[in-house]
């Protein structure tokens, strides 16, 4: 037993949980908590109250936004809107979702495969034949970011701003527990995205031009159009999701697949496997480490508790390695058959770019192992993941 699980006691915080290191290999950490408590309420005045580990408790709030609220008040990041459609519930969610899905369905996404296949060959040919690169800096963060920005019809050359924004949120340079400079942070980034934000809209009113931005602002929502904080919640929603969570995905994927070459000659050997290994790997490595939500109505899970009021996180990480769902859940299992991992959340608010986020992965693997097939990260190298999402500032990586 590691160092990380050593340290849950019978009256353990479950705050431990973003202790720093956990997010390296969390696994550990999850099987303690979720065995030991399954629901469980934090000693913390600065985090969220209560946090459930367990499948059964996490697919249930899942399915239950009446009684767990994805609402604004589950997570500020100093934004003056909610993001939508993910903190808005049901049944005015189901109405932007429906406004929003035909640009995320299979069939356009599907449409999206040429120009995601050149633009992940476009980027290998930076490196592929200097035998190293930094997979964090050089591929895991242009490749989603400049096809959101194409998807959204924005300019290439304010990615390196709308970085900045995405760290400054989602994870601020400060010192651990410096809960309020974090959230100045996160204040200041948000007034700065919705002042860029209402630029572009503003300019695109009256205007037909491609991409996401253009088409929402001259749509047509409930008989009218969308006011400016929808508009400013949705692209502000976007820009965190486009830049970050792909990212952070292929990362943990990439550090699991040079650490496991034996895992990484199945795919090279027999790249039909990949659809299969993309979810496997989102089960074992869940870069998405928890969701945020707070309770509507009070209700007793787990022997626990719950107040109207008391903010939750939904430790979705810990849910995909739940033993009682999952057969031997330590274990990465290409052939694993219903794979109900949570990766993606569920219910209602199942991630609208899922169908995206997979193309992208699947390409990107699929030609990364067809140009540089064997690969390892350097002797000495040191891997530190970020907690909540799990990203590495940096990932070092050496072939011949």
């Amino acid at each position: 037993m590691t160092e990380v699980a050593q340290t849950i006691g019978e009256n353990s915080d479950p705050s431990l949980l973003f202790e720093a290191g956990v997010a390296d290999r969390p696994n550990e950490m999850y099987r303690a908590l979720r065995q030991q408590c399954p629901v469980a309420r934090s000693t913390s005045d600065e985090l969220p109250s209560v946090y459930l580990f367990d499948y059964e408790s996490v697919s249930w709030a899942l399915h239950h936004p009446e009684v767990f609220s994805s609402a604004a008040e589950a997570l500020s990041l100093g934004q003056d809107q909610p993001l939508i459609p993910v903190q808005i519930d049901p049944p005015l969610h189901t109405k932007y979702r429906r406004l929003l899905s035909p640009a995320f369905t299979p069939k356009a996404i599907g449409e999206l495969e040429p120009v995601v296949r050149s633009l992940v060959n476009g980027l290998l040919d930076e490196f592929a034949d200097a035998g190293a690169c930094d997979f964090h800096l050089q591929f895991a963060t242009p490749l989603p970011s400049t096809i959101f920005l194409r998807l959204m019809g924005m300019p290439p050359d304010d990615l390196p701003m709308f970085l900045r924004w995405r760290d400054d949120t989602v994870r601020p340079a400060v010192e651990p527990g410096d809960f309020e400079g974090a959230a100045a942070i996160r204040a200041a980034a948000s007034k700065a995205i919705s002042a860029y934000f209402q630029e572009v809209i503003d300019a695109a009113r009256g205007k037909h031009a491609d991409g996401l931005i253009s088409e929402l602002v001259n749509a047509e929502f409930e008989g009218r159009p969308l006011n400016i904080d929808e508009l400013l919640g949705i692209c502000h929603l976007m820009l965190l999701g486009g830049l970050d969570t792909v990212t952070a995905t292929l990362d943990c994927m990439v550090v699991y697949l040079s650490r496991h070459p034996e895992r990484r000659h199945q795919l090279t050997q027999n790249p039909a496997l990949l659809p299969a290994a993309i979810e496997e790997l989102l089960r074992h490595e869940t870069p998405v480490m928890v969701v945020p939500r707070v309770v509507k109505e009070g209700i007793t899970l787990g022997g626990v508790e719950l107040q109207q009021g008391d903010p939750v996180l939904l430790v979705i990480g810990a849910a995909n390695g739940d033993e009682t769902v999952f057969e031997d859940p330590d274990a990465v299992n290409y052939s694993r058959e219903s794979n109900r991992h949570v990766a993606f959340g569920g219910g209602n608010h199942k991630c609208l770019g899922a169908h995206l986020a997979r193309l992208e992965l699947r390409v990107a693997l699929e030609e990364f192992h067809r140009r540089i097939p064997d690969y390892r990260i350097p002797d000495g190298a040191e891997i530190s993941f970020s907690p909540g999402i799990r990203q590495p500032e940096h990932l070092p990586l050496i072939w011949d």
